[in-house]
């Protein structure tokens, strides 16, 4: 049986700790919340600590989820693992590419294992996608987005995310870790433009964002993510991947609302296109949010008692991070940066 302790009980951290009060192997010693309670009626009853270091130490874990927000990320996963527990921590991985790379660091030096909250790396339509794009060949286009017309709490939700992260790296960490898995290639450019089109974010922090990377191979990929009321809900989930050889592309994903946290994984369909013809892939039973959820944490388990070799998921998780974090660099300096001296 598994000790775990779960950080953040927020949208996704809530539903790691259910994953983990369903899960037959699991046990869970502890819950932090800054609040002190959670009113979840199947949480009741588990101890929940205000202080992630004195919960770390006194309940003992085996397994530390972290789902707090952005800047305690590296500094909570580090004294977890130096604590003796393996880590999940949710994207992005730190603040900076330095620090996922001490995070990284820590989990070789301790051999702990290190999952990062890559939620599509687990859904069976996206690895669909992925499978199907590697097969046509490269070099690629990628062109990836994800907007959200976002009111009420979930504008508040985004507004406090904006105190530490940008739409383009909160979210672009997932379509940039799928196109890397894609092309296999290092990324070598990165150019970034971005607006603040609210007063109710910082003066130095904006709401919408895009960027182009360039990867050795030639592959060449777009992403663009915007977050408030003002957005647009005009195409605003675009999937389109296109190689010499066709094309691969979502359908049908996320039909509905732009701020539709399950739609955001949903992909329905799947067209491949060669010039000798189209082929529609229909993906039916899709899991939803807290079952990709369940899966990610049944994934952390299993790399604990198999000794799942998590080296490629970690460096993934790093380069990812990097280039977004370039991006993010790109839009505040006005210029586009380059990474090949950059490789973390």
């Amino acid at each position: 049986m598994t000790r775990v302790l779960i950080a953040g009980l927020g949208n996704m951290g809530l539903s790691h700790a259910l994953a983990h009060h369903r899960h037959p192997d699991a046990q869970i010693v502890g819950l932090v919340n800054r609040s002190g309670h959670t009113d979840h009626s199947e949480l009741q009853g588990y101890p929940v600590f205000t202080d992630f270091h004195a919960a770390l130490a006194e309940v003992k874990p085996d397994l530390a989820v972290i789902a707090t927000y952005t800047d305690t990320h590296a500094d909570y996963a580090i004294a977890a693992m130096q604590a003796g527990a393996h880590v999940f921590v949710e994207k992005p991985l730190a603040m900076t590419a330095a620090e996922a790379r001490r995070v990284v660091d820590c989990a070789t030096k301790t051999g702990r294992k290190l999952v990062v909250g890559y939620i599509l790396r687990h859904h069976p339509s996206w690895m669909r996608l992925i499978s199907e794009a590697r097969g046509l060949g490269g070099p690629y286009v990628f062109r990836l987005n994800l907007n959200q017309q976002s009111t009420g709490e979930t504008w508040d939700t985004h507004k406090s995310l904006m105190q530490t992260t940008s739409p383009i790296v909160d979210c672009g960490v997932h379509y940039v870790d799928v196109m890397c898995q894609i092309t296999d290639a290092a990324p070598v450019r990165v150019h970034g433009m971005g607006l603040r089109l609210s007063d109710e974010i910082a003066p130095d922090m904006y709401n919408y964002g895009q960027f182009q990377v360039i990867f050795e191979d030639g592959s060449v990929g777009w992403y663009e993510a915007g977050w408030g009321p003002m957005m647009s809900e005009t195409a605003f989930f675009v999937k389109d991947i296109v190689s010499p050889n066709g094309a691969v592309s979502i359908t049908e994903g996320n039909k509905g609302s732009s701020d539709d946290v399950d739609g955001h994984t949903k992909v329905g369909g799947i067209l491949v296109h060669r010039p000798s013809g189209d082929q529609l892939i229909e993906m039916e039973g899709e899991p939803g949010h807290d079952d990709l959820c369940a899966a990610e944490q049944a994934y952390i388990l299993r790399a604990i008692t198999d000794d799942i070799d998590l080296t490629r998921h970690m460096n993934d998780a790093v380069q990812s991070l990097a280039i977004c974090l370039a991006a993010d660099e790109s839009i505040r300096t006005g210029k586009p940066i380059d990474l090949k001296d950059r490789r973390p």
